[in-house]
């Protein structure tokens, strides 16, 4: 049976104490450091990875010294072969956003049912991700509210500029139409591009269906 070495940080005892006593009974983990910060877990890796690395690092989010976010993107960029899974009371949509980008192997609320936790240690050991469906929501509904605030961020001229580029006006007829130079026509476009981060006029298009404004 292969065995798995694992790390649990969280400065909650009671908390650590039950995580302890679910994993101890599964044979094939081995838990090789508990530790209440960020920091100390970090150190070990950095001392000792090399040689005898660990397979996964269970963490809380909200701990001394180097929180769980910090301690994630320590471990992905000096560590990349060791998975992370956060288990956390702590998992409103900018959390939830930051973990994702920074590449988190999983996410899980701290009253998630122990299978699910196990479930969760399985998948990711496996090498899949795994999140639970709350944390999955948070994050949709972040993504949600974020592309919302972008849409509401556009001036009333960028949005004339969006709606002409999207009805394939060439720029120098967009420039007459709104009686500004092409120069400025050009700036607005590539700031159109930035702001909305799309790549291409077609991005752009996309953005201009979505908003409605090839409906007037």
């Amino acid at each position: 049976m292969k065995k798995y070495r694992l790390i649990i940080a969280d400065d909650h005892k009671m908390f650590l104490d039950g995580l302890l006593s679910i994993l101890s009974a599964k044979k094939e983990y081995d838990i090789i450091l508990t530790a209440n910060s960020g920091k100390n877990v970090a150190k070990y890796l950095d001392i000792n990875n090399a040689e005898e690395p660990i397979d996964l690092v269970i963490t809380d989010v909200n701990m001394p010294d180097l929180n769980g976010i910090a301690l994630n993107q320590h471990i992905k960029v000096k560590h990349p072969k060791t998975k992370t899974l956060v288990v956390s009371m702590l998992h409103d949509s900018m959390t939830v956003q930051t973990l994702t980008k920074d590449n988190v192997d999983g996410y899980v609320p701290k009253n998630a049912e122990k299978d699910e936790l196990l479930e969760a240690i399985e998948s990711i050991l496996k090498g899949d991700k795994y999140f639970s469906q709350s944390i999955k929501d948070v994050y949709l509904k972040g993504m949600f509210s974020n592309e919302q605030s972008l849409i509401e961020s556009l001036s009333k001229r960028e949005k004339e500029v969006l709606k002409l580029i999207a009805e394939e006006y060439t720029t120098q007829e967009i420039a007459d139409k709104l009686f500004l130079s092409k120069h400025t026509i050009e700036s607005y476009r590539k700031n159109l591009i930035s702001k909305l981060d799309v790549r291409n006029l077609a991005g752009l298009t996309r953005y201009a269906i979505k908003l409605g404004l090839l409906e007037e």
